[in-house]
């Protein structure tokens, strides 16, 4: 199947050759005929999957060859996003697909200067992509009209659930047109998701094109068990040691974001952070060096990383495990994507073994674990079957202490240090 069997404009057609893809992904192959075709709609689909585009096309088509039934400064169409980087993600989109039509487009945001935004949105633009908060933020100024709204998408819908961005949407529905089109994506489909859908669309269409919880097959996953107080060093090691470039490096935290950036870049690593608490300014400016390979390794939040999209990402490194084994399926899905070949690499230690439990069950799978040399764990794993048939991880304390050894008095400092490390490490 071609993207001109799937019935979009020839305008459409240019950039996406231009572009260089030949056939659209399933998710695209059956979400566009239907939007198309008016259905509201229900998909489930991963990062990786081409999600973007199963939306955007079909929109800009239909904003095409729709007749205009509204004045020219009246938006026509809405995506929210949950984040900063996906909105902004998203309107790229918009205009990669949309630079041959005469349709115009707006992204905003929280993090920059809202008169900025207002001013752009006096021009008037066609498709507005916001995250929820700043776009009430503009409705309560008066500074966006949404009466004339005629799509609606909510992309990542599930994040923006996770993030509680609920009753933000709630009110943002509330000034929009009843008659409209709705698109729903998300990555999983939870009770969650589906009271919201029930809520929303009018007798959907249903696309469910990954498995819930799956991984790509050209992925290589590698744990690597490691003590806790090894795991900056190990790292650096592994970056060093294999010369890797374009890293997307994972944390839970943005404080630990930030240590492990000031550490890589003491070690000779470029490196740059991305969380929430970053300026815009900021935020875009890492990105864009890391797509250009200005910078080595990218450190994220589970959060912040949304939106980022990189089409032959090499590598995905968890420095710390998410404690949500879902997680862990969205941050390699950043890898091994459109055939090519992945690679996720986790760094765990005993403190993270519960963690690694979790996600080896939900993806019904036992994950490769290795020690790296130079770096051997003062802990190691067996496995067994559970009724489940997936594996249950079991800790083996390894005795580094044989014996105790009678105190030196010459030695007094030195000894209390050490045993106070002794005491500290439960093995």
């Amino acid at each position: 199947m071609s993207f001109k069997d799937l019935g979009l404009n020839e305008i459409l057609l240019k950039s996406i050759a231009e572009k260089g893809y030949e056939s659209p992904t399933p998710v695209q192959s059956q979400c566009i005929p239907m939007i198309i075709q008016g259905h509201d709609l229900l998909a489930e689909s991963q990062t990786g999957t081409g999600k973007t585009a199963s939306f955007t096309l079909p929109m800009l088509h239909m904003l095409i060859t729709r007749p205009l039934k509204v004045p020219v400064k009246k938006t026509r169409a809405l995506v929210l996003a949950p984040t900063r980087e996906l909105a902004a993600q998203i309107e790229d989109s918009v205009k990669s697909y949309g630079k041959y039509t005469d349709l115009k487009s707006a992204v905003v945001f929280g993090g920059v200067n809202v008169s900025t935004q207002i001013k752009r949105l006096k021009h008037g633009c066609d498709l507005l992509v916001a995250t929820p908060g700043r776009l009430l933020d503009l409705l309560g100024q008066k500074a966006v009209d949404l009466s004339a709204v005629e799509f609606l998408v909510l992309d990542e819908a599930d994040r923006m659930l996770d993030m509680g961005f609920i009753h933000d949407i709630k009110k943002v529905l509330s000034a929009l047109p009843k008659q409209r089109q709705n698109l729903l994506f998300s990555a999983t489909f939870s009770p969650e998701i589906k009271k919201l859908a029930d809520g929303l669309l009018n007798s959907p269409k249903c696309v469910q094109v990954t498995k819930q919880n799956s991984v790509c097959e050209t992925i290589t996953h590698s744990i690597h068990l490691v003590d806790q107080p090894s795991k900056k060093k190990m790292l650096a090691y592994i970056l060093k040691s294999q010369n890797l470039q374009q890293v997307l490096v994972f944390t839970r935290t943005k404080h630990g974001a930030n240590k492990l950036c000031e550490q890589l870049c003491k070690d000779g690593i470029s490196s740059a952070a991305i969380h929430g608490n970053k300026s815009q300014n900021a935020r875009t400016k890492a990105l864009s060096e890391f797509k250009s390979g200005a910078i080595r390794v990218l450190v994220a939040t589970d959060i912040a990383a949304r939106g980022i999209d990189i089409d032959q990402l090499p590598y995905v490194i968890n420095y710390e495990l998410p404690n949500v084994p879902e997680d862990y399926v969205h941050r390699i899905g950043r890898t091994g994507r459109a055939g090519h070949e992945g690679n996720a690499i986790s760094l765990v230690s005993q403190e993270e073994l519960e963690y690694l439990r979790d996600i080896e069950k939900l993806l019904k799978r036992k994950l490769n674990k290795v020690q790296l040399p130079g770096f051997e764990a003062k802990f190691s794993v067996t496995e067994s079957d559970d009724t489940n048939g997936s594996k249950e991880i079991k800790v083996n304390p390894k005795r580094i202490f044989q014996r105790k050894k009678k105190p030196n008095p010459h030695k007094k400092v030195l000894h209390s240090a050490f045993q106070g490390h002794k005491q500290n490490k439960q093995y």
